[in-house]
Parts: C-alpha cells; structure tokens; sequence
C-alpha cells in the first residue's frame, strides 16, 4: 500500500504540470488583442511654413504607427473631436469576412461630433506594409493618416535577417489650405490644381539646414528595414536616398524577390519595403521624395544620421528618373518570391494562379466630364459614384436595397458614350468565389492608381494601348507581386486577376482623392449565398446605424 502510495506522490508533480499546460493552450488558442485609444482633433500646425488646422490623433501628426502581428485582433477605439464626421480605412487590411469595419462610406455611418467609436478587426492571415487615413468629407487633406504594420509571427521564417531596426516613411504630396476649403474648391466643380509642396513624415525637409534635426539613425555597419507609403493626394513620388542602395525585400504584404534599387517610383497608395546597410562614410544622408510625370518639381527631405558620424549631408542630391517608360520597366522588374513563406508556413507560390480559369471579365474606363449642372465629375463607364444617406451594406443587410441603389448600373464593358457622366451609386454585383480579370483603362493623361478593397490581387500585365484579348499572351502568369493597388500609365492599361472569396462590400477606387471625392469609384457586392458565419461575420452589435435603417429592427444573424 505504501509502495502505491509513493508512485501516485511522485507522479503528482508531473499531473499538475501538465493540467497548467493544458490551461494555458487554451488561454491561448485565440489570438492576441491590441489596444489602442485615439483622441481625433484638430491642431494648428505649419507643414509648409504656412500655419494651418490639421487632424490629429493623440496630439500627432502624422498618426502613430501602429506596430502588429499576423493574427492580431485590433482594437481601436476611436474618439471624434472634430465637428465633422468621421471614419478611419486601413488601406490593405483584407478585413476577411469583416467589411462592416472597412470605413468606407459604402460600409458604415461615420462616427459623429462628440463621439466615439471602437473598430475591431482581425489583421487575419496578412504580413507587410499597410497604413491607414480618415476617409470622410476630404479629410485626408488635414492629416489624420499614419503608418500599419503586420508583422510576421515568430515561427514564420523571412526570407532575411532581422534587421537592426524598422522605420516608417510617409511621403506624399501636400496643399497648404484647409481641407474645408479644397472640399469647398471641389463641390464648386473646380479642380485643385498644383499642390503646394511634398512631405516626408509631416515635414518638408531643409536642404543644407545642418540644425535639422534627423528623422532616423543608423549605426555604422547595420542593417535597417524601411517600410514607405505614398500617402498623397494626386501625384506618384520617387523616393530615394543619397548614396544608398535599396534592397526590396516586400510589397503591400507579399515578400519580393530581392533585388537592388537606386530609386523607386511609388505610385499614390502603395507601400514598398527595403533593406538599407549602413555601409557609407559615417555622415549625414538625405532621403528624397520628389514628383514624377509633372511639368513641375516638388519634393520633400528627410535626414538619415549615422550615429557618431561627424560629416554634414552633402547639399548635391540624387536625381529622380525622366519618363514614364523607366517606370514601367520597374514595375516589370518586380518578382513575387515564390519559396518565401508570407504569414503561413507554405510558400506564397503554392497558390497557382496562373492555372485558374477566368469565370468573368470586367473592364473599366476611368473618364471625367461634367454632371448635368455643369460641374466638374470624374467617373468610370460613364458611371459617377454618389454616396447615399444610407450605407449600400447596411441597405444590403436590412434587405431595402431598393430604396437605395440599384445593382449593375455599369456593364462588364464601357459603353459607347463613357464620356456622358450619370450620378449615382454604383454597386457590381459578383458570385462569390468566382474567380475574375479586372481590365483598367487609363483614357486620361495622368498616371492612376487603383486600389481594391478586401482582396489581394495578381497585377498580370500593363501595357500601352487598349486591350484585347489577344494581349492574355503577354501576361504573367508565374510570379507576379500580390499586392492591393496598381498604377496605369496614360494611354494604357493594367489587367489584374482575383478570386471574390471574401464576403463584404468592396471598394474599388481611384487613389486621387480629388478624383475619388469626384465619384471615380465603386463598389462591388459579393454575397454568400449561404447567408453563414463561415463566410462572413454577422453585423457587430455596436455597429452604428443611420440613413433609412436607424429605426428598423435588425435582421435576424447568420447560421453558423
């Protein structure tokens, strides 16, 4: 009996070891949660020499990063103390299954004066480089915007060393008036015109200013990732830094095949992250953002400082390149890393996309024109979008999308006569799963940028002219970059390819905000037919309502 006794003594130890860890697995089967507090005001600063209001969030401008891993679920609960609406889209975050916290007007009633808001949302299955920005009333103009980033999880290999350190760089082209009055500019049916200046994390640099304090160190010798979106308003910007090479290692959330770049066009929208060595003479360096396919010049500076350097930056900078065909060479250059793991242990190139038969062909013309009272509207097949008092995934969910908009306005094809603007709301209607080509066709003299919401796409081809089928021959169909936005040149056009898995309303917009806020987007409805949790999430019960659907009691859930 002793003998028993002392076996079930000395295996006591061991049972209770493995009931705590049996307690902790289950404390930690769901994903972590961060959180995050935002007071949303506005503030008086001087960007461009000129003192002007701002939005700010926690007193910053720009925003604060905000630092997360795949997986993680976000919470941000957001304070509005502005006296304007408000709303937050965190451009390149798939949202799965999730689109009621996208931030679009088409998905949520904003956030009123003197309130507050908690988004959450699951940054589920994604690695990269995001950022986010407010998405109401031209607001984007005041700031508000700041860096995202997913990193990987710790047992997820990366195709490169940790780097001694990882910064963020947010450049864009800048108006030195009030977001009020550039709205007020273009509800008059003007356009804005030049902007006044570029900025580089809210600053427009001083050349030869050896008091400018820098924005980032590096130690001799070291390594240093540097994550940089193009957070303006109309132009494409190539940023580059004085004697430095930049390896590219990722793009929008899908590692590349690593190559060196002397510069890099980043077109409006787009996040790009390189390796920086800091390999040079220890001194300062500037980093340069300048516009691209402009009869004018802006540009911004950003000081990089080698730490116990003890030269000053030399004033002769690097040169952006000249046209727009160099441009296109680069995106041509740019190779999907096809061994690489991105926030799953299988390699990105596992999924063939190439191999997948095309179920639906959509093409879409950017246009502008003028609506019937004579104002300036930008459009696409002849289609401009007008935002309804009523959300179209609300309408959609409270089943009163009659009362709304109307489904397919545009065909898969531009008319005869894109060139006469009608407005309205302008939803497409797709079968969910459907696998899909989106042909866009650049009929203007600018470049465009185009962004997708809620989805990852292969960017296959662009090329100049209109397309046709013929031109499938000349696509990529083995390692194109996945990524959620992409950049047509004038006269030409792009053709990317995508899978409509992800329930939700999405929108597909043009990244000009000037042109966005002039009705150059759209929306697409994909519905699961089941109606089932599996597919998308039922709408949260904090959710905000508005419109036609404020007094209406809420649809029964989803089944599970």
């Amino acid at each position: 009996m002793g003998k028993k006794t002392m076996i079930v003594t000395s295996l006591l130890p061991w049972l209770l070891l493995s009931i705590f860890s049996m307690v902790v697995m289950v404390a930690q089967a769901e994903d972590p949660y961060l959180f995050f507090t935002w007071d949303v005001s506005y503030g008086t600063r001087s960007p461009l020499g000129v003192p002007q209001q701002v939005i700010l969030i926690n007193g910053e401008f720009p925003g604060p990063n905000l630092n997360t891993t795949t997986n993680n679920n976000i919470i941000v609960n957001v304070f509005n103390n502005l006296d304007e609406p408000l709303l937050f889209h965190w451009s390149g975050i798939q949202q799965r299954k999730n689109s009621w916290h996208d931030g679009t007007a088409g998905t949520m009633c904003p956030i009123l004066p003197g309130t507050n808001f908690t988004y959450r949302f699951q940054v589920k299955d994604q690695i990269g480089s995001f950022y986010y920005y407010p998405t109401t009333g031209f607001q984007k103009a005041a700031g508000g915007f700041g860096g995202l980033r997913v990193n990987s999880r710790l047992l997820i290999p990366v195709p490169f060393a940790d780097p001694e350190d990882d910064y963020t760089v947010l450049i864009g082209d800048w108006y030195s008036r009030g977001h009020v009055e550039l709205r007020k500019q273009l509800d008059s049916g003007e356009s804005l015109g030049k902007p006044n200046g570029v900025l580089m994390n809210g600053k427009p640099g001083k050349v030869g200013d050896d008091s400018e304090e820098p924005l980032f160190l590096m130690k001799p010798g070291k390594t240093y990732r540097y994550r940089i979106c193009n957070v303006g308003l109309k132009n494409s910007l190539n940023f580059r830094i004085q004697g430095h090479n930049m390896k590219l290692v990722e793009m929008e959330g899908s590692h590349t095949q690593q190559a060196m770049y002397d510069s890099l066009d980043i077109h409006l929208g787009q996040c790009y992250s390189v390796l920086v060595t800091a390999d040079k003479d220890p001194m300062d360096y500037y980093m340069v953002a300048s516009t691209r396919f402009t009869k004018y010049h802006l540009q911004a500076t950003g000081k990089i400082r080698y730490t116990d350097g003890k030269g000053s930056a030399s004033t002769d900078l690097p040169e952006a390149p000249v046209s727009w065909a160099w441009s296109l060479n680069q995106f041509r250059s740019f190779r999907w890393n096809l061994t690489a793991s991105a926030a799953r242990p299988n390699p990105q190139g596992s999924f063939h996309y190439g191999q997948i038969n095309i179920t639906r062909t959509i093409k879409l013309a950017n246009t502008v024109g003028t609506s019937a009272d004579g104002k300036l509207r930008y459009a696409i097949n002849g289609a401009s979008h007008t935002d309804p008092d009523t959300p179209l995934k609300l309408a959609e969910y409270y089943g009163i999308v009659d009362k709304v908009f109307k489904y397919d306005t545009i065909g898969d094809e531009p008319g005869p006569d894109v060139e006469k603007v009608t407005l309205g709301p302008v939803v497409l209607n797709a079968t969910f799963r459907n696998f899909v080509e989106i042909i866009f066709e650049n009929h203007e003299k600018s470049v465009q940028s185009w962004h997708v919401d809620g989805y990852s796409f292969f960017p296959v081809a662009i090329e100049v002219g209109q397309w046709s089928p013929e031109r499938r021959k000349n696509y990529n169909l083995l390692d194109t970059v996945s990524r959620y936005s992409i950049q047509v040149y004038p006269k030409s056009w792009a053709a990317i390819f995508l899978t409509f898995d992800n329930a939700g309303m999405w929108q597909i917009r043009s990244e000009s905000l000037e042109k966005a806020y002039l009705g150059q987007q759209l929306y697409v409805s994909v519905l699961s037919p089941q109606r089932s949790l599996r597919d998308e999430y039922n709408m949260p019960d904090w959710s905000l309502v508005c419109g036609l659907v404020k007094d209406m009691p809420k649809p029964p859930p989803y089944s599970s």
